[in-house]
């Protein structure tokens, strides 16, 4: 099968599924985390990309439509796994809390969708897309992840200039976190709503 350049992009985002794995699990450092979010933010790019070239060249395609939210959910759940598995300290434990609270929202609410699209797919012959929501819900998790990669190290940087330690005080990844985890909840709520039509308990 030929892929057109964004299902390339998207599969381009799934190879690096693993490699994101990898570098959110290692324990922090100024390094690790630097190159997480470089990997993490190339896996980003080309979601924005795909979209983009799709929509302006005409190259919307099913295959797109079915692999393109699914890379976005692999994605997010590798990074969040990987960072909820490397450890934190005991004044980053609330950072290790929202991540948790985050990977529980985001599994709970990607199997009920892919269920959804499952059955509206054989039984309908409809193929889901994504919505505004579900894209906005993807925007702000890998924002969350970004942030959540970056913020200690801004932190650990600035603090050994002041000599303090800002351990704990990640403001902008928690603000970012409950909105995705808000977004994350409504837009699943959103699809089920919108194809429960396909749930038939007859058949």
């Amino acid at each position: 099968m030929k892929l057109n350049l964004p299902n390339k992009l998207t599969v381009l985002r799934l190879l690096l599924v693993p490699v994101i794995l990898v570098f959110t699990i290692l324990p922090y450092s100024i390094w690790a985390n630097l190159a997480a979010f470089a990997v993490f933010g190339i896996a980003s790019l080309t979601d924005l990309l795909d979209g983009k070239i799709a929509r302006k060249y005409n190259l919307i395609t099913d295959f797109g439509k079915f692999l393109d939210p699914l890379a976005d959910k692999f994605m997010v759940i590798a990074a969040v796994f990987g960072l909820v598995c490397r450890g934190f300290t005991q004044q980053d434990q609330w950072l290790f809390w929202v991540f948790m609270a985050m990977l529980i929202v985001t599994i709970f609410r990607e199997l009920a969708v892919a269920s959804i699209r499952l059955v509206a797919s054989t039984t309908g012959g409809v193929v889901v897309p994504a919505n505004m929501l579900g894209k906005i819900k993807t925007v702000t998790q890998m924002a969350c992840i970004l942030l959540g990669l970056l913020e200690p190290i801004v932190h650990d940087l600035v603090g050994r200039a002041v000599e303090f330690s800002f351990k704990g005080f990640y403001f902008v990844t928690y603000a970012v976190a409950a909105v995705a985890i808000v977004f994350t909840v409504i837009s699943g709520i959103v699809y089920l709503k919108a194809y429960w039509k396909y749930l038939d308990p007859q058949k």
